[in-house]
Order: structure tokens, then C-alpha cells, then sequence
């Protein structure tokens, strides 16, 4: 299974309402009037995916979190060449959730969170294709019955959480992977946990 693609200019910003509507998108208002929940250290939590996923350009890394910000699991996998499409990136992400962890339809409220990082060209400023994946991600979350989390990308000049205002220079494309021996323990070592606790291997799933 394998998307590759064409980035759209990083200065696209602000898509036609009919556009919009078309390609199926969230803006950065609405995605900042959306109650994104804020990630408790994002800079470990980028740093753990950059090491366990080493993204590329067009690459994107699903992590699901339990209510502690421990990784439960995660999967990349690159987007192919198409048009920015949130329905797209939506069928997308939920097969690649579906294949790494049991949805949580069968809650009354989510207790699990799904984070997306995009790898891609550009710099920091929004486009329709972050659009397109802030409205896959909410989508799909929904129908694994996951909490919609963060959207952060990774580009040359670092990483950044869109709507938190917060970002780093370290990881950015092309930067060595930390060891997991120095990834702090506040991510859980990156180690996913069963539910009775204890520690299970990393499932990932690269779709090359």
C-alpha cells in the first residue's frame, strides 16, 4: 500500500468556500476552534516518532496515545501523488489504524488520542494540504472512536504543533535520528503497554 505525492506550494493559503467544501479541508481557524486537547511535552513526543519512523519527505506517522501520552501504537506510511483531499488522507489514516490497534467505538468517551506528523517540503505556514489532513485526522478519529490530538509537521527548518504555537528546530527533515536510549521517559521509552500494563514491542506498520 503506497501513496507518494505532489506538495502543494507552501504560500497556498486560504482555499475558496468552494474549494474548500470540494477537497474537504479545515482551516486554521476552524481547526483552533476545534478543542484540540495539547500534548503535555510535544518536543518528546516528536522526537520518539522521528526516531521509531524516520520520515521523509511525504511521509506521514499516525500515533495513537493513551490518557498518560504513552505510545499504545503507530504506523507511516507515504502519501500518494493526488490531489490534497481530506477524504482521501481520512480513508487513509483509518486503514492504517485499523491495522495497528482495535477501535474504541464500543466507549462512551475517548480515552485514547490519535496524533498525526506530516513530513513535508515548505516552511511553517499553513496549506491546503495540512487542511486536508487536519480533516482527515478528525475524521478518521472519529470513526475509531479515538480523541482527535495534534497535527504537527516536520519540515526543514524543524517541527511545528499548528494552533499550541509551539515548535523546535530539532528533529527537522534530514536530522539524525536520537537513540532511544536518550528518549526521556516521559514518553514511556516509546514502549507501548497492553492494557494490563505491561510493555509489548512496537507495532508499525510501513506501507512502501
Amino acid at each position: 500500500m503506497t501513496f507518494g505525492f505532489h506538495s502543494p506550494a507552501a504560500g497556498s493559503i486560504g482555499p475558496s468556500a468552494g474549494a474548500a467544501s470540494r477537497l474537504r479541508m479545515l482551516e486554521p481557524a476552524e481547526w483552533a476552534a476545534a478543542g484540540i486537547p495539547l500534548l503535555r511535552n510535544p518536543r518528546e513526543v516528536v522526537t520518539g516518532l522521528h526516531t521509531r519512523h524516520r520520515p521523509t519527505p511525504a511521509t506521514a506517522v499516525v500515533a495513537v496515545l493513551d490518557h498518560e501520552e504513552r505510545l499504545a501504537a503507530s504506523a507511516s506510511f507515504t502519501r500518494r501523488s493526488a490531489p490534497a483531499d481530506g477524504w482521501e488522507f481520512r480513508n487513509a489514516l483509518l486503514a492504517q489504524l485499523r491495522r495497528v490497534i482495535p477501535h474504541d467505538l464500543r466507549r462512551r468517551a475517548p480515552v485514547r488520542t490519535a496524533v498525526l506528523l506530516y513530513c513535508r517540503e515548505g516552511d511553517e505556514r499553513w496549506t491546503e494540504e495540512d487542511g486536508a489532513w487536519m480533516w482527515g485526522l478528525r475524521d478518521a478519529c472519529t470513526l475509531h472512536g479515538l480523541r482527535c490530538g495534534a497535527y504537527i509537521t516536520l519540515t526543514r527548518n524543524g517541527w511545528q504543533v499548528f494552533g499550541e504555537g509551539r515548535g523546535g528546530r530539532q528533529p527537522a527533515i534530514g536530522s539524525r535520528p536520537t537513540a532511544l536510549g536518550e528518549i526521556s521517559t516521559e514518553f514511556g521509552s516509546l514502549a507501548p503497554r497492553t492494557a494490563g500494563g505491561a510493555a509489548e514491542p512496537l507495532r508499525r506498520t510501513a506501507a512502501r
